[in-house]
């Protein structure tokens, strides 16, 4: 009896999917040159048939944003216990993480302002794709434009409203801020679930995490829709709009893959050599399987013990410090994901004409870090919060569905930043920890 062959890939059929919407959407559009009742009649189908089944697709990753983003946030702070008891070792290792997410969103969006992917849309296309989107684009801009400029006044106002559950429960009118109290009370929540006893927080933060994985399966369940609602959307979009959008989508993956590999490449040796001593070189010749590990798999989590072993082996870390960083890491050390978020954000924005501020653009920066700490170490992981923050700059949510057949390639790309930087700090780490040892004992 023949052995049945293993099912394709999710993430195959995704490409392929994408694949077959713009294959379709252009044979389209060229009959449409010679036949164009046949382009209108297909426009119509479109409008009818493909975009609803898109929304059921965006609609699922939408439903799970806002306890995703509180139960995993939450968990992630309360897990890390009392960090005063963990001395150095947690404070060299938060600061690490927190610059390596920063300084990552920064270049992702000054990649962006740069090259301007989204400026490659003609006047036309843009105003297809906003009517396209049945008038949400044009109040999130009205909205947009109405906003008070950033002060110390409406930074309160935003992370501190006085009536949290409205807040949160509006937010899906798209406004600035709306997203933000519940980032802060999910903070809070872990911080003050860090004050209780060992057994009482642990058992708060196995609620947050089964209420985290109950959110996670049902962005499993969208994304077995994925490969049939990308080529949908895909297809919609471009018969409408034309060939700009597929433009600025190409323009956009290369410039994003390109600040994900300067961030690793050049942001990490930079680190390697000032901060560890060591030889950019050396060090990602052996960290090597790690990279390749976190590209294949898309998966923080998946590429644990590939870095643990790595760490001991080919790099001779501590395994108390490995132990610490590289769990932590992959759970919370997301500068790879911190950056596409930011790149999409924006991506977007430029695509709909939503110009945004330089103060605009830094409260992004802090959000794209903190968003990307509540992530699921999982492919796909990261779109829920990506929707959550273009509804928090008045960006249509919708528009995540102009990205989601591109998204795979992607996440292989910021996964395998991920996975690098948090070997990189576990070195950084390790080294400041030996050296202290060092000087300890010769003033000892």
């Amino acid at each position: 009896m023949p052995k049945k062959s293993p099912p394709m890939p999710l993430a195959t059929r995704i490409l392929w999917g994408l694949v077959v919407g713009v294959v379709a959407a252009l044979a389209t559009l060229g009959l449409g040159v010679p036949f164009p009742a046949l382009l209108v009649f297909m426009q119509k189908v479109s409008g009818a048939l493909f975009d609803p089944f898109g929304q059921v697709f965006l609609r699922m990753l939408f439903f799970v944003v806002i306890p995703l983003v509180f139960a995993s946030l939450a968990s992630g702070v309360c897990q890390l216990g009392r960090p005063g008891k963990l001395g150095p070792l947690a404070a060299r290792t938060f600061v690490l993480f927190f610059a390596n997410m920063l300084i990552a969103v920064a270049i992702g969006l000054v990649m962006m302002n740069v090259v301007n992917p989204g400026g490659h849309m003609s006047q036309a296309a843009t105003s297809q794709l906003l009517t396209e989107y049945g008038g949400s684009a044009e109040k999130a801009i009205a909205t947009h434009t109405g906003q008070p400029a950033i002060t110390p006044a409406t930074l309160v106002e935003m992370f501190m409203p006085r009536n949290l559950v409205g807040a949160v429960a509006g937010s899906s009118r798209a406004t600035l801020g709306d997203v933000l109290p519940l980032i802060l009370f999910a903070i809070l929540v872990g911080v003050a679930a860090m004050q209780l006893n060992e057994k009482r927080r642990q058992r708060i933060r196995d609620n947050l995490d089964d209420i985290a994985e109950l959110m996670t399966r049902i962005v499993d369940m969208a994304l077995e829709l994925a490969p049939y609602a990308v080529p949908a959307m895909i297809y919609s979009v471009i018969v409408k709009v034309g060939l700009d959008v597929l433009l600025s989508l190409s323009i956009f993956v290369v410039a994003c893959i390109a600040a994900l590999a300067l961030h690793l490449f050049g942001t990490m040796s930079v680190w390697l050599w000032a901060i560890g001593r060591r030889s950019p070189r050396t060090f990602f010749r052996q960290i090597r399987p790690v990279l390749v590990t976190g590209f294949s798999t898309s998966s923080s989590n998946a590429t644990l013990p590939t870095a643990l072993a790595v760490a001991g082996e080919e790099l001779k870390l501590r395994p108390s410090t490995s132990g610490f960083v590289l769990p932590l890491g992959a759970t919370m050390n997301m500068s790879g994901t911190a950056l596409f978020e930011g790149c999409t954000v924006l991506f977007i924005a430029q695509i709909f004409g939503i110009e945004l501020s330089l103060a605009q653009q830094s409260v992004l920066m802090l959000l794209a870090v903190l968003s990307a700490v509540a992530v699921a170490g999982i492919p796909g992981g990261s779109l829920p919060l990506v929707a959550g923050l273009l509804a928090s700059f008045s960006v249509p949510p919708e528009g995540i569905g102009i990205i989601i057949g591109v998204d795979r390639i992607l996440d292989m790309a910021r996964t395998t930043v991920n996975v690098g930087s948090d070997i990189v700090v576990a070195a950084l780490v390790d080294d400041q920890v030996g050296r202290a040892e060092a000087r300890a004992a010769h003033h000892g």
